[in-house]
């Protein structure tokens, strides 16, 4: 399989700039958002108040390590618009992931923030092999999650024909692919596989299509699921990460000359891994829970947030950046269900919002094909114990209509019989997962 390597006069200057440079850049955009957080966010001058820092104490990288973390629960807390740093009337643009509870995590774009996405975007394509040649098949899901859309406007601001299809009408989506003549394919990697799974189902070779290279982010991935997508599809594989809090997708993007890992483009996004329990700051290279600073955003400058991921920085190899190592895993209990977030917790509250169930719940995760599935099992109150098998499904779906609503998957739910849901002397098992451990 070739590899298309761009010239270097294609790529920014910054892409390939010394390490002191980015260094110098990076202090002076850290200086002037921490000065921004400081002076117009009082959530976050508080918490800098509480850790005895100050925005003039930032005078070296090495200082950084000194200013407060934030978190989801900052976001929590300040619900919907405590963290932004400019006017509503500066606003164009607000995206929510899902929380920790019935709250999502609301993000906010300047006009300038959306031009900024865009350009990201488009050098993340760019580096993957992508050009204004390009026929773009996006399947990320378009509204308030931010891959449709980060993705689109990068894609058209490279001046790639744009197909936003979105995701869904699988056997759709195998016949635009053909009709329209798509040569890069933009979505999750179990979606994309579920995809392929229908060209096969539908008697035609994956392989014959027009399509040539792919970028998939949203979920965990690895190496054994690259394969698969580059052997059934005949397509070069990249990784494209993002975040919400940050931006959305293009924070970070593997290279199509080197991959080995995405790109961070660090003259947008200052990276860190920390030690998960003590905070302290880790050299390159060891593990630890990635900690990110956005270094150039208006609305909602993020200051050292905790990303809760396990991974390694490793030494930057086609671009001068940094690259960012393989997510082994995270700090806390979030599962990543079809690309959406999904706390036990979140499914805790509903579950004792119904009058019917009792507290104990669990949820069982399985991958049917490429996709995972999940099963929640509930219990009905002792009293309720002999309902019939009716009255049991229509609290089944009852509950199934409020996750729907809340976290926005489909969950199958199984109403047990008393004491059906497994109990624990210590901590309660909330999640069994049953899915095969892929790298």
């Amino acid at each position: 399989m070739s590899f298309d390597r761009p010239l270097a006069s294609e790529l920014e200057p910054v892409e390939i700039a010394s390490r002191e440079e980015i260094a110098a850049l990076q202090l002076s955009r850290l200086r002037a958002t921490v000065k921004l957080a400081y002076e117009r966010v009082p959530h976050m001058r508080q918490k800098f108040a509480d850790a005895g820092v100050h925005p003039d104490d930032l005078r070296e990288l090495g200082d950084f390590a000194h200013f407060p973390f934030t978190t989801k629960e900052d976001l929590r807390t300040t619900y919907p618009y405590g963290m932004f740093a400019v006017p509503m009337d500066d606003i164009v643009r607000l995206h929510a992931s899902s929380g920790t509870t019935g709250k999502p995590t609301v993000v906010g774009y300047t006009q300038n923030d959306i031009d900024t996405w865009a350009g990201l975007m488009a050098r993340s394509i760019r580096a993957a092999g992508g050009s204004r040649s390009d026929i773009v098949h996006v399947t990320h899901g378009y509204g308030l999650f931010t891959g449709g859309l980060g993705v689109h406007y990068g894609a058209e601001r490279l001046g790639c024909t744009v197909v936003p299809i979105s995701g869904g009408q699988t056997a759709r989506q195998v016949q635009l692919i053909q009709d329209f003549k798509a040569t890069m394919i933009i979505g999750t990697p179990s979606y994309v596989l579920n995809i392929v799974d229908e060209f096969e189902r539908q008697g035609i070779d994956p392989r014959s299509t027009s399509l040539k290279r792919g970028m998939f982010g949203g979920e965990p991935w690895g190496e054994e699921t690259r394969r698969e997508l580059e052997t059934r599809l005949g397509i070069q594989a990249m990784d494209l990460y993002g975040l919400s809090e940050l931006i959305g997708p293009g924070v970070a993007a593997e290279c199509i000359e080197s991959r080995g890992g995405p790109t961070i483009w660090e003259d947008h996004f200052y990276p860190e891994i920390i030690d998960p329990v003590t905070g302290v700051v880790l050299p390159d290279g060891e593990e630890g829970e990635l900690v990110f600073t956005s270094l150039t955003k208006e609305a909602l400058p993020m200051v050292r947030y905790r990303t809760r991921d396990l991974a390694r920085l490793l030494p930057p190899t086609a671009r001068s950046f940094r690259r960012l190592g393989k997510i082994t895993g995270r700090t806390d209990d979030m599962l990543i269900i079809r690309g959406v977030n999904v706390f036990p917790s979140q499914i805790g509250e509903l579950v004792l919002k119904m009058p019917q169930l009792s507290p104990h719940y669990q949820l069982e995760i399985t991958r049917t094909g490429h996709l995972d599935e999940m099963a929640v099992q509930v219990e009905l109150k002792p009293d309720l114990a002999a309902l019939a098998a009716t009255g049991r499904e229509v609290v089944a779906k009852e509950l199934q209509h409020h996750i729907k609503g809340l976290v926005g998957i489909t969950t199958r739910v199984r109403i047990m019989d008393t004491g059906g849901v497994e109990r624990s002397t210590g901590k309660a098992r909330r999640v069994i997962d049953r899915r095969e451990k892929k790298t």
